[in-house]
This record gives C-alpha cells, structure tokens and sequence, in this order.
C-alpha cells in the first residue's frame, strides 16, 4: 500500500506542473486548448531525443518546455489570426503534433523517419544525475530506517526524486502566481473574464491570448519531458486522455480547497493532482479493476468531482435558505410582539 501511494505522488508532483498549465488555459484564459494531448508528448519526445543524441538532460528538458511554448503560440495563431473556433484550433494542432512527434522521435534512427518511442532505460537523465549527488548523504537510509521501525516493508529506493519534484513544482507555481499578478498577468485574466472590455482599453488581445496558450503549453510539455525520464521512455500515445487528467486534477483541488484567492488556487491545482493519482492509484488496486481501466476510471473521477461538489453546495444553500426565513420569521413575530406591547400600553394610558 505504502510502495503505491509513494509512487501515486511522485507521479502525481510531475502531472501537477501540466495541472497548471491545464490551469492557465481552462480557468485563466477561458481556452478549451486540447492541444495539451500534444504538447504533452511534444515535450516528452524532444526530451528524449536530445537525451539518447548525448545531449545533457537539463538542456534537452529546459528546449523541451520551449518547444510546448511554441506549440502553444502556433495554437493561438490559428484562433486570433486564422479566425479558427478555439475548440477546433486545438483539435488541429493536436492532430498536427502527433505526426511531428513521430518525426522528432525519428531523429534518433537513421534507418526510419519516423519513430513511435523512444527507450531511455540506461540513459542519464536529470533524476539519476541528482540521484548520484543525492544518495551519498545518507537520508534515504535514515527515512527508511524509521519507516521500517513503524512496520512498514515495501521501502522506496530514493526520496530524491520526490524532494526534486517537489522543488521544482513548487518553482513552477510560485512563478505562476507572480506572473499572474503583474501587469501582463492580470491583463491575461481579463481577457479570459471579459474580452470586450479588456479590448475597449486598447489592450491587444490576440497577443495576450497567443501568449498564455504558449506559456500554458510550456508547463505541459515540460512536465512531459520530466515524465518521460521518470517512466524511462516517451511513447507517442502516452499523451491520450492528459487533457481529462489536467482538468480532473484543477475540478479536484478547487472543490476540496476553495479558491478564495490566487496562491491558493495554484496550490490547489497542485494538491488536486496529487490527490488524483493517489485515487487512481488505490482504485487499481482493487481486484476487479485492470490498468486498461484507467481511462474509465478517471472519467468517473471527473463525473464525481463535477456532481459532488453541486450536491453540498444545494445542501449549503438549502440551510443558508432555512436560515434566512427563521431570521425573517423571528424579526416578524418580534415586531409583531412590540406593536401588541404598544397598543395595550396606549389603552392603558
């Protein structure tokens, strides 16, 4: 059980990056971007790739959030200036990509163009690098040691790889949050709430737009390159149903924790897709569900995650109803009660 849930957040700290990214484009930009199926994998091959030409894994995976970023921006060009129906401007670019994947992965082989996957499995990448400087400290020993003292027995080889992810998810959220309160930030928010209004100020629309796509797709295919060198290898289906997983991972974290406020959003994107994989990981185990499932299971997620939170806010607003009518009832009978007082003191007098 320990061993699933161990993996279910380290996975689910690399999918909270492309959370936000899913974030900015759904929620921020009022975008429905499906281009994130692709970009996903755009950002997994390009990684891969790099890394298998001998290239250092932190510059193959700092010109794979680049190459989302442009794959972003082409998506916004097809909207603002080709005048293409934002759902289908991301269909298109999706369908564009997975082709273009196949050939960025097909550099590695002289033989073939193209190329569905790519293995990395004794390749050098950016979490074996950190491993190496990690493991001579000595903590994976002292963590496991306690955990093996409370009993439990399936231990993780490294906590590296966690306490990196978590760095560098938190460096990723904490830059969203200060981008989305400057002045190209908040120009940004008010495209996505009012278009029309923000354009009467003059503001250039398109390129606002353009711009979050490609920051939007930068955060998904950058967290799709650090998947790939988590799992080992980039495969070209791998990014199928991502866009459900990002918006499974925002639906789950703003319902349980609010959002009240900008930094808590963000942290509650994050949290929603930690949340997410460790759903998805205790549903796997049970006996009757297989891996093929997943699919079905996260849409039951996301259904769940969309009624459940309805039902209790009827329910709040049922009592918040019942509430107001007593106060209107006693603020009625205690008027009533001192116009009585009034008259039978007048008759009195």
């Amino acid at each position: 059980m320990f061993a699933a849930l161990f993996g279910s957040v380290e996975q689910g700290i690399i999918y909270a990056i492309m959370a936000l990214g899913v974030y900015l484009s759904f929620r921020v930009l009022d975008f429905p971007d499906l281009t994130v199926d692709g970009s996903f994998v755009t950002g997994a091959s390009v990684a891969a790739a790099m890394v298998v030409l001998g290239y250092n894994p932190f510059i193959a995976t700092g010109l794979a959030l680049v190459a989302g970023f442009l794959a972003g921006c082409l998506t916004g060009l097809l909207h603002t200036k080709g005048k293409i129906n934002a759902l289908l401007s991301g269909i298109l670019m999706m369908i564009a990509l997975y082709s273009i994947n196949l050939r960025i992965m097909g550099l590695t082989t002289e033989s073939s163009v193209s190329r569905p996957n790519i293995p990395l499995m004794n390749e050098e990448t950016i979490f074996t690098k950190f491993v190496e400087l990690w493991s001579p400290l000595g903590i994976d020993d002292t963590l496991n040691g306690l955990l093996s003292s409370m009993g439990v027995k399936f231990l993780p080889s490294t906590w590296g790889i966690l306490l990196l992810m978590i760095l560098i998810t938190l460096v990723f959220k904490f830059f969203t949050d200060w981008l989305l309160q400057t002045e190209i930030g908040l120009a940004i928010r008010a495209t996505g709430d009012n278009k029309k209004m923000i354009k009467s100020f003059s503001a250039n629309t398109d390129y606002l737009i353009i711009f979050g796509l490609g920051l939007s797709n930068a955060l998904v295919a950058f967290s799709g390159a650090l998947f790939a060198q988590y799992s080992k290898s980039s495969d070209v289906g791998m990014g199928i149903g991502m866009i459900i997983i990002g918006l499974a991972s925002v639906i789950i974290g703003e319902a349980i924790f609010g959002t009240k406020t900008l930094m808590r959003t963000t942290m509650a994107v994050v949290a929603g897709a930690v949340i997410y994989r460790m759903i998805l990981g205790l549903a796997l185990r049970v006996e009757i569900l297989d891996t093929g499932d997943m699919k079905l299971i996260t849409a039951v997620i996301v259904i769940l995650a969309l009624i459940i939170p309805q039902f209790f806010e009827k329910r709040r607003e049922k009592k918040r109803k019942a509430k107001r009518h007593a106060e209107r009832m006693a603020a009625m009978n205690k008027s009533l009660g001192k116009g009585e007082n009034s008259v039978a003191q007048t008759g009195t007098d």
